[in-house]
C-alpha cells in the first residue's frame, strides 16, 4: 500500500483521480497547434536563444486543473515547436514571479518529479491507446513515462535530448525529440494528438494545462489537441547495436553458518554479450541478445516476507523487457519470471488498429510460482526452459480493445501452456468494461524434491507436488467501473480454478470466486485547507469451488488532498472474516492509516501503518495483535545530493496469551550525489533484523543516454552471527560494466 501511494503521488501529475465526478461535459473543439519546419539543427542550450525560435508559433498553458479546475493559471507558461527531417523540437518558457522557489534537483533520469517540471505528451497514431509522456525539470533532467488506458508505465524509456536553464523571470527548456525514436504511421501529412502541462509545486501541487481538462472524463489521454503541420517527414530505418563488456570478482565464505570458515576470492572473469535492434519503419521491430547482462543496478528493496504464505513480486528494471510492456499488463505475465536467460528475442508491430508482439527466451535457471488457496510455493531451478509469450490486440475505437495472448513454457519432462484473451471498453463517456480470461494445460515436472508441500490443488485430486501430473485450469477477471468528478464505482468478478498455473507469470492465488464492489463519492471544497475529499466503502466475498466462504470483508476509506502537499488515507477493516486451515475467524479488525507530505523540497516524508488485529499464519494459526509500520522521508541538503531513509516494522504477538511471535524491521538508507547530469554516486545500506544482515551497495555510474553508460560498484554482503563474532562478510562482489549504444 504505501509503495503503491508513493507511485501515485510521484505520478499524479498527470494522472486524473478516479475518484472525481463533475456535471456532464459539454461539446468543446479541439484546439490545434501547428509545429513550422526549418531547414537546419537546433542548438540545445536551454535558453531558447537560436534567432529561429522566433519563427515558432505560440501557445500558452492557460488553464489550472489542480487543485482548481480549469481556472486561469496563476503563472504563464509558453510553448513553441519546430521541426526539420530529423527531428522535433520544443521549447518551453515557464515564468515565475518567485524564481528563488523554483523546485530543481540535479539528479538520475527519471528522477524529477518532486520537483517543477514540464510535459510534453504526443499521442502519434491518435488513437487514444498510447502516448509518449517526456518530461524535463528547470536544468534540462529528463524522464519520460508511456500512457495508456490502464495508466503510465514509468519503466518506459526513450533516446532524446533536452537543455533546461534558471532565468531571473523563471525557467526555460529545449526539447529535441528525433523521429527515429517514435512509431508513427507512414503517410505524407501527420496530426497527433498533443497537450502539454506544467507542474508547479508550492503551497500546492499546481498543474497546468494547455487543453481545459474535463474532470468527469477519467482518461488525460482523450483530453488532448491536435499537433499540425508535420509533412514529409518518414520513420526510415534504424539499426541499433548495444555491446557490452563486464568483469567481476566474487568472492565467499566457504561455510556460511561458520564464521570461522576461510573466505576465497574467486578469479577475476569477463563477460561479453550484445543486444542487436533491426527497426525497418516505426510500425516494426526485431531485437535479439546474446548472452545478455540482466543484472540490476539498482537493487530491490528488502519486504518483510514474514507472516506471508504467498509469493511477493519486485518490480522489473531490464530494459530489455520493458520495451513494449504496456501490452502485457496482466498478472498472467511477469517478466522476472526469465530469470537468466542465455538469449532472447522480441518482435513488436503495428499495422492499422492490429498491435502485435512475440518474446522469446532460453532461461538458463528456471523459476516459476505453484499457487494454491491459502499458500503458494516458488520453485527454482537448474533446469533449463523455452518461453514463449505472443501477444495480439485490435484497437477498434477510443480506449477500445479486444486481444489474445499465448504463454508456454517448456522444461524436459514438463510444461505449462496458457491461453487467454481480453478486452477494453469505454462507453457513456466514463464508464469502462474490461476483463480477460484464460485456460491452462501443465504438466508436471516428475522431482518430488523440489515441493516439499503435500498440499492438495482444492477438490481437484491433484497435488502441489511436482509428481509428473497433467492438468488443465482456467481463470477469468471482470471490471465494470464508473469514474467522474463526484460519483465513481467499481464492480469486480474473479474466479480461478485450483489448477489455473501460469509458470511466466506472477499468480499466487487460485481455487476461488470472488466478488468485490467500491461506491466513492468526491468533495472538491472551496477556499479550504482540504482540496479534495474522497468517501469510499469496499466490500469484497470469496468462496472457494466447494462452495466454502473464505473471506468476507467491509472496508469504508477516507482519502484527504490537504495544502501544502499532504495527503492523509485512513480505512478501517469494519468487517473482515477469514476460513484460514480450517479455523473461522471474525472480527479481525484495525486501522490503516498513511500521511504523505512534500511541504518543502528539502524534505519530505511517508508514513504508512496498520494497528489492530492479524491471523498469525502459521500450521496452527490464531489472531494476534500488532501492527505494520513504514516511515520514509528524503533529504536533500544541497540539489545535487539525495537521501532516502526508510524503516520498516512488522510485530505480532498472541492476542489470547500474549507470547510474542514476531518483531523485526528492515532500515534502508539510499545516498546519491550528483556530480553532473550524466554522472552520479551512490551508496545503499541495509539491516534486516529478520535474517539478521547487512548490506552495503557502493556505485560508480556515468549515463550519456538511458542505454549508453559505463559503472563500476561493490556488493558486500554480511551476517550478524552473535556477540562474539558480530558482524562477518558472506558474499562481496566486484564489478565494473561498460555499454554502448551504436544507432544508425
Amino acid at each position: 500500500m504505501r509503495t503503491l501511494v508513493a507511485a501515485c503521488f510521484l505520478l499524479s501529475s498527470l494522472a486524473l483521480p478516479l475518484a472525481a465526478q463533475s456535471p456532464a461535459p459539454t461539446e468543446k473543439t479541439t484546439p490545434t497547434f501547428t509545429t513550422i519546419r526549418i531547414d537546419r539543427p537546433i542548438r540545445l542550450t536551454g535558453l531558447l536563444d537560436d534567432p529561429v525560435w522566433a519563427t515558432a508559433r505560440t501557445v500558452e498553458l492557460s488553464y489550472e486543473f489542480q487543485p482548481g479546475e480549469n481556472t486561469p493559471a496563476p503563472v504563464r507558461t509558453q510553448v513553441m515547436s519546430l521541426y526539420n527531417d530529423e527531428y522535433l523540437y520544443f521549447g518551453v518558457r515557464c515564468y515565475d514571479p518567485r524564481p528563488q522557489e523554483i523546485r530543481a534537483n540535479f539528479s538520475d533520469r527519471d528522477r524529477i518529479y518532486a520537483d517543477d517540471f514540464f510535459v510534453v505528451i504526443i499521442d502519434t497514431y491518435g488513437d487514444y491507446q498510447r502516448a509518449y509522456e517526456l518530461v524535463v525539470n528547470p536544468h534540462g533532467i529528463q524522464g519520460d513515462l508511456m500512457m495508456t488506458s490502464s495508466g503510465e508505465d514509468e519503466s518506459f524509456d526513450m533516446l532524446w535530448e533536452s537543455a533546461g536553464a534558471i532565468t531571473s523571470d523563471g525557467w526555460t527548456a529545449e526539447i529535441a525529440i528525433p523521429f527515429k525514436s517514435l512509431r508513427f504511421p507512414d503517410k505524407d501529412v501527420q496530426e497527433w494528438g498533443v497537450n502539454f502541462s506544467r507542474t508547479y509545486p508550492r503551497s500546492s501541487r499546481f498543474q497546468f494545462s494547455w487543453v481545459p481538462i474535463d474532470r468527469n472524463i477519467p482518461s488525460f489521454l482523450t483530453q488532448s489537441g491536435k499537433l499540425t503541420g508535420l509533412r514529409d517527414i518518414r520513420p526510415g530505418g534504424s539499426i541499433e547495436l548495444l555491446p557490452y563488456v563486464i568483469g567481476q570478482q566474487v568472492g565467499v565464505r566457504s561455510n556460511v553458518v561458520d564464521p570461522a570458515s576461510s573466505f576465497s576470492n574467486g578469479d577475476i572473469l569477463g563477460r561479453v554479450g550484445s543486444g542487436f535492434r533491426y527497426s525497418p519503419s516505426s510500425d516494426f521491430s526485431a531485437d535479439l541478445v546474446v548472452n545478455p547482462d540482466f543484472s540490476q543496478v539498482e537493487s530491490d528493496a528488502d519486504q518483510i516476507a514474514v507472516n506471508t504464505t504467498f509469493a511477493l513480486s519486485y518490480p522489473e528494471r531490464r530494459p530489455f523487457f520493458l520495451e513494449s510492456s504496456e501490452l502485457l499488463q496482466t498478472p498472467m505475465y511477469y517478466s522476472r519470471s526469465i530469470n537468466n536467460p542465455l538469449f532472447a528475442g522480441r518482435i513488436v508491430g503495428k499495422s492499422g488498429g492490429w498491435s502485435y508482439m512475440y518474446l522469446g527466451a532460453m532461461d538458463r535457471n528456471t523459476a516459476f510460482i505453484i499457487p494454491g488457496e491459502e499458500e503458494s510455493n516458488t520453485v527454482a531451478t537448474s533446469l533449463r526452459s523455452f518461453a514463449n509469450i505472443g501477444r495480439i490486440r485490435y484497437n477498434f475505437a477510443d480506449e477500445a480493445y479486444v486481444g489474445g495472448m499465448l504463454l508456454t513454457r517448456n522444461l524436459t519432462g514438463g510444461h505449462n501452456y496458457v491461453a487467454g484473451f481480453d478486452w477494453n471498453y469505454r462507453f457513456w463517456n466514463n464508464w469502462y468494461f474490461n476483463g480477460e480470461g484464460f485456460l491452462n494445460h501443465t504438466k508436471e515436472l516428475s522431482d518430488t524434491t523440489l515441493v516439499t508441500s503435500s498440499r492438495m490443488l482444492g477438490t481437484s485430486g491433484r497435488t502441489a507436488r511436482l509428481d509428473g501430473e497433467q492438468f488443465i485450469g482456467s481463470g477469468i477477471h471482470v471490471v465494470v467501473y464508473q469514474s467522474g468528478r463526484d460519483y465513481g464505482f467499481d464492480a469486480v468478478y474473479n474466479d480461478f480454478s485450483p489448477t489455473y498455473q501460469t509458470y511466466n507469470g506472477q499468480f499466487s492465488s487460485t481455487n476461488y470466486h470472488q466478488f468485490y464492489f467500491s461506491p466513492r463519492y468526491t468533495l472538491f471544497p472551496k477556499e479550504s485547507f482540504f482540496e479534495r475529499v474522497t468517501l469510499s466503502m469496499s466490500g469484497n466475498y470469496q468462496i472457494n469451488h466447494s462452495g466454502t466462504a473464505k473471506d468476507k470483508g467491509v472496508q469504508p476509506q477516507l482519502n484527504l488532498t490537504m495544502k501544502g502537499q499532504t495527503y492523509l488515507y485512513l480505512s478501517y477493516l469494519l468487517v473482515n472474516e477469514e476460513l484460514f486451515r480450517g479455523v473461522q475467524f471474525r472480527g479481525v479488525n484495525r486501522t490503516i492509516a498513511e500521511l504523505n507530505s512534500r511541504v518543502l523540497d528539502a524534505l519530505s516524508f511517508n508514513i504508512y501503518g496498520q494497528f489492530g488485529e492479524f491471523i498469525y499464519r502459521t500450521s496452527v494459526p490464531e489472531v494476534g495483535t500488532g501492527h505494520n509500520l513504514g516511515v520514509s522521508m528524503t533529504l536533500k541538503p544541497t540539489s545535487r545530493l539525495k537521501i532516502d531513509l526508510s524503516y520498516d516494522r512488522a510485530r505480532l504477538s498472541s492476542a489470547s496469551r500474549g507470547t510474542l511471535f514476531y518483531d523485526g524491521y528492515v532500515g534502508r538508507m539510499v545516498g546519491i550525489y550528483q556530480f553532473t547530469p550524466e554522472i552520479f554516486l551512490r551508496s545503499i545500506f541495509q539491516y534486516n533484523s529478520f535474517t539478521k544482515t547487512f548490506n552495503v551497495y557502493p556505485l560508480f555510474n556515468y549515463k550519456l543516454n538511458a542505454l549508453t553508460t559505463f559503472y563500476a560498484g561493490l556488493t558486500n554482503n554480511y551476517l550478524d552471527y552473535g556477540p562474539q563474532h558480530g558482524f562477518a562478510t558472506t558474499e562481496r562482489q566486484f564489478f565494473v560494466k561498460m555499454q554502448y549504444l551504436f544507432r544508425s
